[in-house]
């Protein structure tokens, strides 16, 4: 099921709706229900018909949440921050910029065999 939302003249309807496959396999949607016209729903109605949806469901309403949000620790994210400006600053992005780049040549076997 989805939600859907159609348009009829200057009008917008939002639409439960189920997909679902016919006899010959061909996929097929049909209206479960009608909320109503969009404009209306916007004024915080769409908030009870969630919350009735979820409570027929056996599921915490919008108001309690599901509880399994989880967060990081932020002190992680500045270890990455740290090594990034660390690597920036002593110029090996620019090194290794200038050692890819395919423009030189090196005599391999002078370097190598010295």
């Amino acid at each position: 099921m989805f939600i859907k939302i159609t348009t009829s003249g200057p009008r917008k309807y939002v639409k439960i709706v189920e997909s679902f496959r016919d006899s010959a396999g061909k996929p097929r949607q049909r209206v479960l229900a009608t909320l109503g016209r969009l404009e209306n729903i916007r004024d915080g109605a769409a908030d009870a018909v969630i919350n009735g949806l979820l409570k027929a469901s056996n599921k915490a309403d919008m108001r309690e949440g599901t509880g399994e949000v989880q967060f990081s620790s932020a002190l992680s994210v500045g270890d990455v921050w740290l090594l990034n400006e660390l690597w920036q600053s002593l110029g090996f992005t620019k090194a290794l910029r200038g050692i890819l780049n395919g423009r030189r040549q090196y005599d391999v076997e002078q370097r190598c065999c010295v």
